[in-house]
């Protein structure tokens, strides 16, 4: 699969994608005022984005949350009759359309970080996504055997080492190998895209206890604790790397300053502590990818589409650091 390396382009070429995810959803609007509020900080920044998305449904959210739009390039099919709160097979379709076009435009090295606004799976899949998600998705499209949807806040940064599967199946789903590799993307990131000299990552174990040696469930000592052994040695000198961690307490750990980053066993693990304390500011990162890519952490929110209600700042923190994110790589 041939992928341009990034900036592969003119120079005039925006470095940021930004897709407007669902348009019957809060997209557009916690778009928009992402957008004005980076324009308010820094006025260049627009010129460093292409928007991918219906450049009238992207007007609308801007005027729902009484924001001025900067003047972004805006690319993408439009998405007629759309209204807020009413997803339909035309929201469906524009949202997987758009997300395509963003993910082409970055295979050709036109941008460097990829900033996308919630989809509705149930939509797009009737619009032909097969896929869980956009993380499963930018793994195919790119070719990447192996990336970690990891949630970075001002207090928790979460890597998971499975995601959408159903609980039932977490345990067999778990590999030494997979941990592992989820370890390392973890200890890269937080070395090179956050500057934290020598990470400390714990790896929160799966059973109540850790297991409890055995008694609550093997999986800690059978799977886990030896992915740690290998991922401790694979890193070296690079981070420290611990566990399997009783879950209970890692978290807390977590906040007390213990730990830089985690490894969670499964979605909800990670995701109820992340909600939690980080809900406002939390960036869902795909980690492995040869590009940035970061989204805010929550979804459509049809109940409060078009409202003006929406709440911006995890999309503004999603745009701000893959911004951060993509200077760090580019150093």
């Amino acid at each position: 699969m041939a992928i341009a390396a990034p900036g592969a382009g003119s120079t005039a070429h925006p470095r940021l994608a930004v897709t407007l995810g669902d348009p019957a959803g809060i997209g557009p609007e916690v778009v928009a005022a992402a957008l004005a509020e980076a324009a308010a900080a820094d006025p260049a920044t627009s010129q460093r984005i292409v928007v991918f998305g219906d450049a009238d449904v992207l007007a609308r959210g801007a005027r729902a949350m009484g924001v001025t739009l900067p003047a972004v390039e805006v690319r993408g099919a439009p998405a007629p009759g759309v209204e807020p709160g009413r997803p339909s097979d035309v929201a469906g379709a524009a949202q997987v359309a758009w997300l395509e076009d963003a993910i082409a435009a970055a295979r050709r090295g036109e941008v460097e970080g990829l900033v996308t606004a919630p989809i509705s799976k149930t939509w797009a899949r009737r619009a032909g996504l097969t896929f869980p998600g956009h993380t499963e998705l930018l793994a195919e499209r790119f070719g990447v055997a192996e990336v970690a949807m990891t949630f970075i806040g001002p207090r928790l940064r979460v890597a998971l080492a499975t995601v959408h599967v159903p609980l039932a199946t977490v345990a067999a789903a778990l590999t030494p190998a997979r941990i592992v590799a989820v370890t390392g993307l973890l200890v890269g990131a937080l070395a090179r895209d956050l500057g934290i000299a020598r990470p400390r990552v714990g790896v929160v174990g799966l059973n109540p206890h850790a297991g409890e040696g055995g008694l609550l469930g093997a999986e800690d000592d059978a799977v886990i604790a030896p992915a740690v052994a290998a991922a401790r040695a694979a890193v070296g000198d690079v981070a420290t790397v611990d566990g399997p961690l009783v879950p209970d307490a890692a978290f807390r750990d977590a906040l007390d300053g213990r730990w830089d980053g985690l490894v969670a066993m499964y979605h909800d693990q990670a995701l109820i502590p992340v909600k939690l304390v980080d809900f406002e500011h939390a960036v869902n990162v795909t980690l492995g990818l040869p590009i940035v890519r970061t989204s805010p952490d929550h979804g459509t929110a049809y109940d409060i589409a078009g409202t003006g209600r929406a709440r911006a700042a995890s999309c503004a923190a999603a745009l701000a650091l893959a911004g951060r994110m993509v200077t760090a790589r580019r150093a």
